[in-house]
């Protein structure tokens, strides 16, 4: 049985037309006006709603080990909640402990994202350099379809890498035509600034933001730009919040190197006085980077715009505020960093970038499923509505208005750092790999159906 679907004004990130859609055995297999019905056709009449590419976020952390606790979401509840929202693939990060296996990483990695209901694909983090290191990254780029690394600046003595080790990273990856990620900030800057507010008495969930100002980011940003230059290896800066770092980025931009830049909708749309509270609700917004004082977040909106900043993701790595983040109740060091958002992109992009005028209906596409899809390798089997692609479609109504809260999202974490944010425009329908899995508030996912993603830059 194929699924027809009829009259939508179908948005992709150049074109926008009205038609019709076939999808049979997963794939599209037609596109026009006034295409026959096959008996054996689900009919879906899109009038007035738009069909976008199923959105991609090329950042989350599905039930992720991470500071004495374990990320709130797994592949199963994490990706559900995804799929409510518009999004139908994510890349997760393969995290290796220091001085762990990178192979034997991912063996733990593919084993917690067989119960995903929705495509997925990793990212390799290299936590570490040893002598096997630069075999295993070779290994997951000819072998298991993994052509990008993540490395961290920060989390010193843990996850993070030094300099040297970073060099080695972006070295191996120039001569295996693979993508370095980087979470830029200075990593012994922030211990020497969590020490120092530790040591005052300053313990509450605000210093966690003062512990990590901007300049720290920006001067990460430009430090790995600076390496990505000498090593002529292109770089992908995750999780861009403030002007500093965009700064950095235009400029290498300016003179011809190969970066991108990725932030999330927290960055646009809170500022620093989410931490300003009388209790300890401010930890659920406690993440790394921090949210920004405000005038950082018009500035993110409009490097969206000119392209400095390609992609929205959403870093999605909930964590509850009682059982978990309260592990840091007097000590803001201990307090897991992270926030739950995969539901709740596409929403917030289309009420507050949209219908704001921030961007267009292809730009919306294009920052939150075709660029990703095309840095990544995925495209155009994803991010694109082709003949060919995967039947990955999302039927947009852009009249359901609705407001965020912990109180009926689908992550499976007791806040939502968007809480009472009003959102217009939402999914009515969102078909996976050619089969509805969401229908007029019906989640009709099922668990194990996501297929792992193997990619390519070729």
């Amino acid at each position: 049985m194929g699924i027809l679907i009829q009259n939508g004004t179908i948005v992709t990130a150049l074109d926008t037309v009205v038609g019709d859609i076939r999808c049979e055995d997963g794939k599209i297999v037609a596109i026009g006006k006034g295409l026959e019905t096959n008996a054996s056709d689900e009919v879906i009449d899109a009038s007035g709603q738009y069909v976008f590419p199923g959105g991609i976020d090329p950042h989350v952390h599905m039930e992720m080990p991470f500071m004495g606790t374990v990320s709130a979401d797994d592949f199963e509840t994490g990706t559900a909640a995804g799929v409510a929202g518009g999004t139908t693939s994510i890349i997760d990060f393969v995290i290796p402990a220091r001085d762990e296996n990178l192979m034997d990483a991912l063996a733990v990695w593919h084993g917690r994202a067989e119960k995903s209901v929705s495509d997925y694909a990793f990212h390799m983090a290299v936590t570490w350099w040893g002598d096997q290191t630069a075999k295993w990254m070779r290994k997951c780029v000819q072998e298991e379809g993994i052509p990008s690394f993540k490395t961290f600046m920060a989390y010193r003595g843990a996850i993070g890498v030094d300099d040297f080790e970073l060099i080695e990273v972006m070295k191996t990856a120039k001569e295996l035509e693979a993508l370095v990620m980087v979470h830029a900030e200075h990593g012994d800057m922030v211990v020497s600034l969590q020490n120092q507010l530790i040591a005052e008495g300053k313990t509450e969930p605000k210093y966690h933001a003062l512990s990590r100002p901007a300049p720290v980011e920006g001067e990460a940003t430009s430090r790995a730009i600076m390496l990505g230059r000498m090593t002529k290896e292109p770089l992908y800066i995750v999780h861009v919040t403030c002007v500093q770092s965009l700064k950095a980025i235009a400029e290498a931009r300016a003179r011809g190197q190969e970066v991108y830049g990725e932030t999330c909708p927290q960055y646009l749309l809170l500022d620093d006085s989410v931490y300003d509270t009388e209790d300890f609700s401010g930890a659920a917004a406690v993440m790394s980077p921090p949210i920004r004082p405000r005038g950082h977040q018009e500035a993110l909106w409009n490097a969206l715009k000119s392209g400095t900043l390609e992609v929205v993701a959403t870093d999605h790595c909930p964590f509850n505020l009682h059982g978990q983040k309260d592990a840091g109740k007097d000590d803001f060091r201990l307090i897991p960093n992270g926030a739950a958002g995969i539901q709740n992109r596409l929403a917030l992009m289309y009420t507050y970038g949209v219908l704001e005028g921030r961007l267009t209906l292809n730009e919306f596409v294009d920052v939150t499923s075709t660029r990703s899809a095309k840095i990544f390798g995925l495209y155009p089997r994803k991010g694109s509505i082709t003949v060919g692609a995967d039947a990955d479609l999302v039927i947009w109504d852009p009249e359901v208005e609705g407001t965020i809260s912990a109180k009926t999202h689908l992550h499976r974490v007791d806040t939502n750092i968007f809480e009472g944010f009003k959102t217009k425009g939402g999914a009515s329908t969102v078909i996976v790999n050619g089969r509805i899995q969401f229908q007029d508030g019906d989640l009709r996912v099922k668990r194990a159906a996501g297929r792992y993603l193997k990619r390519n830059f070729a």
